[in-house]
C-alpha cells in the first residue's frame, strides 16, 4: 500500500452516494415552479429613464425621523439586500424602525451608452436625494452605499454636504491600489477605450466572468462540485439558486460611466488623491465632517479590508467608527452576522446620531 493506493470500496459508496444525490437534486429542481426574490412591499416614489426610487416603510414602530437612502453598485441588483426573509438585510431594517429609500438603477440599454459619472452622481443620486427629502418632510437623510455605490456616496458626500446628516460605506473601495485588491490587478491592464469602442456598453456578463476568474477553484470547481449537497431539498436548494439568480443578474454597464470609473478610480486612483472629476466638480473627500460608520468583510476578496479601512485617513470626521464584520463580500449582507449584528448596530448607530 502506498499513498496512491485507493479503496475500492469507499470509492463505489462515494459515487453511489455521489450519484444519489444528483437524482435527488433532479427531482428537488423538477419541483420548483420559480424563484423568488426581492420580495418586501415597497413603492415607487420616482422615476427617472431606467431608475426608479423605491420607498419601504418600517414594519415596526419608526425609531429614527431621518430616513435612510440606500445606494447600490451599478453592477447587479440591489435584491442581494432582499434575497429571502430568512437572509434579508433590507428587512431587517425595516423591523427595527427604519424608513428605507433604495435606488433601484434599472437595467441600462444602447439609449444610455454616453451616460457618465455626472448623469450617476450629480444628476440621479442628487434627484433621488431631493425626493427623499420631500416625501420624508426633512432636510437631510442618512445615506448608505454598498460597494461602488458606497464610493459614489462618498463622492456625493463631499460634493453636497449639507444634504446628508451620517453617512455608511460598506464594502466600499476608498484605496483603489492596495497590494491585495484583485480587481485593482486586473482593472489595471484594461484597455477602457478600447473596450468601450468596441461593445458601446459593457455587458454585465462579460463583468461576471471576470469576478469569478478571481477565484476559479472556489467560485468554479468547489461549487459546482459541491452542488448536489445544495440541492437535496427544497429550502436549501431555494436559497442556492435565489444567490445563483443574483450573481447571474447582471445588468450592461453605461459605456461612459464604465470608462470613467476605470480609468480615473481604479488606474489613477485619483479619489485618494482629491482629483476625481465628477463633471465639472472635483471630488475631495476631506469636505466630508459628517459621522461615518465604515463597515467592510474580513475576507472579502473583492474590496479588501486594507481598500475601505483607510477612509479614515482621508476624511475630516471627527465621529468616524469602523465595524468589520467576520464575512466576505455578499456575507455581510446575507449571513446570520448581518441579521444579529450588522443590521442593529446600524439601526443603533443611526438612532444614537438622530
Amino acid at each position: 500500500m502506498n499513498g496512491f493506493d485507493l479503496d475500492i470500496a469507499t470509492v463505489s459508496q462515494e459515487l453511489f452516494e455521489f450519484n444519489r444525490k444528483l437524482l435527488k437534486s433532479y427531482n428537488t429542481l423538477a419541483q420548483l415552479k420559480e424563484v423568488d426574490v426581492d420580495s418586501t412591499p415597497y413603492d415607487v416614489i420616482y422615476k427617472e429613464d431606467k431608475l426608479k426610487l423605491r420607498y419601504y416603510q418600517a414594519t415596526s414602530e419608526k425609531r429614527c425621523k431621518t430616513p435612510l437612502l440606500i445606494c447600490y453598485a451599478l453592477v447587479n441588483r440591489p435584491y442581494m439586500i432582499d434575497l429571502e426573509a430568512k437572509r434579508s438585510m433590507l428587512q431587517r431594517l425595516l423591523e427595527l424602525g427604519l424608513d428605507i429609500y433604495l435606488i433601484d438603477w434599472g437595467y441600462p440599454d444602447a439609449a444610455d451608452r454616453y451616460l457618465d459619472l455626472d448623469d450617476y452622481i450629480n444628476e440621479y443620486i442628487n434627484n433621488c436625494v431631493d425626493s427623499v427629502l420631500q416625501h420624508a418632510g426633512t432636510e437631510q437623510t442618512n445615506l448608505l452605499g454598498i460597494c461602488q455605490g458606497g464610493t459614489f456616496s462618498l463622492c456625493y458626500t463631499a460634493l453636497n454636504p449639507d444634504k446628508i446628516k451620517n453617512l455608511i460605506p460598506m464594502v466600499t473601495p476608498v484605496d483603489f491600489q492596495t497590494d491585495d485588491n484583485l480587481l485593482y490587478h486586473l482593472a489595471k491592464y484594461v484597455d477602457a477605450d478600447l473596450a468601450v469602442e468596441t461593445y458601446g456598453n459593457i455587458p454585465g456578463s462579460m463583468l461576471n466572468d471576470s469576478y469569478n476568474s478571481l477565484m476559479p477553484m472556489r467560485l468554479g470547481v468547489q461549487k459546482n462540485l459541491g452542488m448536489p449537497n445544495q440541492l437535496e431539498d427544497k429550502e436549501r436548494a431555494l436559497s442556492f439558486l435565489r444567490m445563483e439568480k443574483w450573481i447571474y443578474d447582471s445588468p450592461d454597464q453605461a459605456g461612459e460611466a464604465f470608462r470613467q470609473f476605470i480609468t480615473q478610480f481604479f488606474q489613477q486612483n485619483k479619489l485618494i488623491k482629491a482629483e476625481a472629476m465628477i463633471g465639472d466638480k472635483r471630488v475631495d473627500l476631506t469636505n466630508i465632517t459628517h459621522p461615518i460608520l465604515n463597515i467592510f468583510g474580513s475576507f472579502d476578496h473583492l474590496v479588501p479590508p486594507k481598500a475601505s479601512k483607510v477612509l479614515n485617513k482621508y476624511v475630516s470626521s471627527s465621529d468616524y467608527q469602523a465595524m468589520e464584520v467576520k464575512a466576505g463580500h455578499i456575507g455581510v449582507f446575507v449571513s446570520g452576522k448581518s441579521q444579529t449584528q450588522v443590521a442593529p448596530n446600524i439601526v443603533d448607530w443611526l438612532i444614537a446620531r438622530d
